[in-house]
């Protein structure tokens, strides 16, 4: 007997009715309901925000790098959103500990942008950016109802912290905290903008990597290209890297980083307001505020060379063995074993893993070794230290071992190494 036959023929019309309806609906709700989890989990909501992907003429995965290297945007303002998941615990109060323990080293100013733009490795964090020429630039870090700044403007390049009322200055563009500051960059080391990141991976492209280009996209009202980087190898932590070029410009607009473990992104950095105007002078114009503690680059100096102060033993830092960096007292510098995204670099300490209590710091090293990850091998026995991305095996006997690769690739190559 068909579904529904009996004689009340208007109540089986009706079910049918609501029938047809769940099923209709369900053709609609369920594409868009695996639409937003895509999105949430890989950090596309800006690039949905326009409607419908631009129709732009057919370009190949080379064409779209060297538009990316032949780009030379040299004014533009806009907001830059970054979301940084490594996967580390909470650090609650103690983010904070660690940043300005990194301050103190470097002179004990909250404004120095190399301690200061350290907050953008975790979390979410909106940035203003400007930039006119290659003498002028500036990175506002929006904290609540704080603010961070670093402008670049001639010779000068400020730092300023508004919670603490707090000012860096360095009168030269080529100092260390200015790093890049001659054309225009936050400091070195600090990537700030999707350019940066993008930066960063194209030097990875090698015949270990797949490049292709997938499709178009809308990213702060722009229409981009998606370039999206594999890497062809097995062991590496890095999943995919997929980057929006503006279509006009070759300027990145997005950047975003996925691991091989799948879940959210690692990295999502993406204009979401970009105008490539010039900015007002008076953007990058900075005087200290009144009462504000002003540090002078050259007052850090001898802080940053790891001179101790003249008050301070010479023997009275304790921190990793003596010769850790790797040039001193014969220990030997960084080497890298390995290829492409299977690179791993190998330090030795100088005969001793990471000693107790290194940092002098409980709560810091109760935090290092919540991360840890005991391991033995043919190397012996270690602590592997894990994020979504990067990795550090550290053995007993001092070796380092660290790289964007499985804990397994890490065992594995220390096994080698015997």
């Amino acid at each position: 007997m068909a579904p529904y036959e009996s004689d009340d023929s208007a109540r089986a019309a009706e079910a049918d009715d609501r029938l047809a309806g769940r099923r209709k609906a369900a053709r609609y709700v369920v594409p868009v309901a695996v639409v937003g989890v895509a999105a949430a989990t890989i950090g596309l909501v800006p690039a949905l925000a326009d409607s419908g992907d631009p129709d732009l003429p057919k370009v190949t995965a080379q064409q779209l790098i060297e538009k990316i290297a032949e780009s030379d945007v040299q004014q533009l303002s806009g907001t830059v959103k970054i979301s940084t998941d490594l996967g580390l615990p909470d650090l609650g109060g103690l983010e904070s500990g660690l940043l300005s323990g990194a301050a103190e080293g470097h002179g004990g100013s909250s404004a120095d942008p190399q301690s200061k733009l350290l907050e953008l490795a975790s979390g979410t964090h909106t940035l203003r950016v400007a930039a006119d020429g290659p003498d002028r630039g500036k990175v506002s870090l929006l904290d609540n109802a704080a603010e961070y700044s670093v402008i670049h403007n001639g010779k000068d390049v400020w730092g300023y912290d508004s919670k603490s009322n707090e000012v860096f200055h360095s009168a030269s563009a080529e100092s260390e905290h200015a790093g890049e500051g001659a054309k225009g960059k936050a400091p070195r080391d600090v990537p700030a903008t999707p350019k940066d990141f993008a930066e960063e991976a194209l030097k990875a492209v090698d015949d270990t990597t797949s490049v292709t280009v997938d499709g178009t996209a809308h990213v702060a009202g722009r229409d981009a290209y998606k370039l999206v980087i594999k890497p062809r190898q097995s062991g590496t932590t890095v999943g995919a890297i997929s980057i929006a070029v503006d279509a006009k410009t070759g300027l990145p607009l997005k950047f975003t980083l996925t691991p091989a473990s799948g879940g959210a992104a690692v990295v999502d950095a993406g204009f979401t307001q970009v105008d490539f105007s010039r900015p007002a002078a008076s953007t990058f114009a900075f005087t200290p505020p009144k009462g504000a503690k002003v540090t002078e680059g050259d007052e850090l100096k001898g802080a940053k060379d790891g001179a101790p102060k003249a008050d301070e033993p010479k023997d009275s830092k304790k921190a990793w063995p003596k010769g850790h960096e790797g040039t001193a007292d014969g220990v030997g510098g960084p080497k890298t074993i390995g290829e492409g995204w299977n690179s791993i670099v190998v330090l030795d300490t100088g005969g001793e893993g990471m000693p107790s209590g290194a940092s002098g710091n409980s709560d810091v090293d109760g935090f290092l070794n919540s991360l840890g990850d005991h391991v033995k091998g043919k190397f012996g026995s270690g602590t592997v230290f894990s994020t979504r991305l990067v990795n550090a095996l550290i053995t007993d006997d001092g070796k380092v071992y660290a790289g964007a690769v499985t804990k397994a690739a890490l065992v594995k190559a220390a096994d080698a190494a015997q």
